[in-house]
């Protein structure tokens, strides 16, 4: 017998496998000695004071699951094919990389950074010398800004694309199946770098092309049409071009610029990294004062609100991980958050950031394409230059900058870099620093001990979006003046995350596959 049952248990029960078959037994009747169970989706209710969690799950009495865990995308050689270019290994570059040799083209990826794992001897010496690679950090380098800043994979996407496709892929090519399990799937960033080289083996081993520390200078435009690129090395590449560089990706958008390829600002938000201890939001969110217990994971929160007109929300979220430092240049500060797989750190931290719009920056910014980049790499300067001109990042209490009250002292951070005592309440944009203040009161009164000294702001978070759109058809998603140029994904301002990312870069695929066959 089979049977497909909708549960709702608590936590002992929801993580811990004998106690699910005893649990089944007890209730259902079911032999324990000839019981397998599979769970299919996993989410914690922690509305009420009791945390319960609600299961879907196959209860297998006397049969063998049949099915497997994932299902499986064949890709077949594409040797000898016609050639794309894919400029960026980031999320939307790899997964338009595997749709195109699903549809017989073979890929040809350029990218600038180094492969992931070189990646962190260059990330590591950000802490150890105040130094920054700007060819290898945490933005760029295989594997995109996803690869070291956490591995959520969450999205609201599923009206644009087949999230459940990306999922499985991803657990083809290693992960964990409790990502298609949990309501929020999370890889970690620990896991993550062997997912991401397991599907540059899947491209190579197909005839596909990875080529790394290839910054990509140019696009070559003839008669309105992309028919390739040129690159720093003086190598050309011909072809039609996705273009996913990732959001931080300046000099890209200062060519498309100079080059009247058209592009436009984008709204984005700006604020702060907010670190809490775990162990305190473990409290807040499970309503028990001893915190989560031994079954229930780090506990996370979505914190979302109005001030002066403009949101004031929550971002990017790591339970049981560290705040990271992620410029991608010379004299920046810039902050973002991670989680291990085991979110097992003692810190929880999120991005608290403010909406911003292009005329939040002066009369007749909406006419400069690239007025929110210039007010972000404003911004993360006067970040480098209040933490000393160095990654030490200047940071403040929760409460003092609500009060507005200089401080001296900072809490424990896992931020390695380093932390300085800093009036962020003072010199930050006063349209931001003011409505952060007031919804972090709101916050308060949701969720009473979340604003505490105990918490501090570290200074700046900027990069939740690129500042750019580069303007493309919503039909064919070839730019609007230059056929044959597919922008793709977070960098060209038409995703959020690694699975939006990844489902627009299949989307990317699909249509450059389309224009080949015309």
């Amino acid at each position: 017998m089979v049977e497909e049952l909708q549960l709702r248990v608590a936590p002992e029960v929801a993580f811990d496998e004998r106690h699910l078959r005893e649990y089944l037994s007890r209730e259902r009747g079911y032999a324990p000695a000839g019981l397998t169970v599979r769970i299919l989706k996993r989410s914690i209710d922690a509305r009420q004071r009791r945390v319960m969690v609600n299961l879907k799950v196959m209860a297998y009495v006397d049969e063998t699951p049949d099915e497997a865990a994932y299902s499986v995308t064949a890709y077949r050689p594409v040797d000898g094919s016609r050639s794309a270019i894919v400029v960026g290994a980031g999320p939307g570059g790899l997964f338009a990389a595997l749709r195109l040799i699903e549809l017989g083209v073979k890929p040809m990826i350029l990218e600038r950074g180094k492969p992931v794992r070189e990646r962190k001897v260059d990330i590591a010496q950000i802490t150890r010398s105040q130094s920054v690679d700007p060819e290898s950090n945490y933005s760029f380098g295989e594997g995109g800004a996803g690869a070291f800043s956490d591995g959520k994979l969450y999205t609201r996407s599923r009206k644009r694309g087949n999230v459940d496709k990306i999922l499985n892929v991803l657990c083809q090519h290693g992960a964990d199946t409790s990502i298609l399990v949990d309501a929020h799937p999370h890889i970690g960033t620990d896991r993550l770098p062997r997912v991401i080289e397991n599907i540059r083996r899947t491209i190579i081993e197909c005839g596909g092309e990875i080529h790394f520390r290839t910054r990509v200078t140019s696009i070559i435009v003839r008669g309105g049409k992309a028919e390739g690129v040129e690159t720093a090395g003086g190598e050309t590449f011909l072809g039609p071009v996705i273009l996913a560089t990732g959001h931080s990706a300046r000099d890209v958008y200062g060519w498309l610029f100079e080059n009247k390829i058209d592009i436009e600002p984008k709204a984005l938000a700006v604020g702060v990294r907010l670190e809490h201890p775990q162990h305190l939001i473990d409290c807040l969110q499970y309503h028990d004062s001893r915190g989560r217990g031994p079954y229930l994971p780090a506990a996370e929160y979505s914190m979302v609100t109005q001030a002066d007109g403009r949101g004031v929300y929550s971002f990017c979220m790591c339970p049981g991980g560290f705040v990271v430092p992620a410029a991608s240049g010379p004299e920046q500060v810039v902050v973002n958050g991670m989680s291990p797989s085991n979110r097992g750190s003692r810190w929880a931290n999120s991005g608290m950031v403010v909406e911003m719009r292009p005329e939040d920056v002066g009369a007749g910014a909406k006419s400069d394409p690239l007025c929110m980049m210039r007010f972000q790499q404003e911004l993360e300067r006067t970040a480098w230059i209040q933490g000393g001109m160095s990654q030490v990042a200047p940071a403040q209490r929760m409460a003092d900058f609500v009060n507005g009250r200089l401080g001296d002292s900072l809490p424990e951070s896992s931020y390695t870099p380093g932390l300085m005592p800093s009036p962020l309440h003072f010199w930050m944009p006063q349209f931001v620093a003011r409505r952060l203040q007031k919804g972090f009161t709101q916050f308060a009164r949701s969720a009473r001990g979340f604003l505490t000294n105990s918490a501090v702001l570290i200074g700046v978070e900027t990069r939740t979006s690129s500042p750019v759109r580069i303007l493309r058809d919503p039909l064919t998603l070839q730019h609007v003046s230059v056929s044959g140029l597919f922008p793709c994904g977070e960098g060209a301002g038409y995703a959020g995350g690694i699975v939006s990312a990844a489902i627009d870069g299949e989307r990317c695929a699909e249509s450059l596959a389309g224009y080949m066959n015309e």
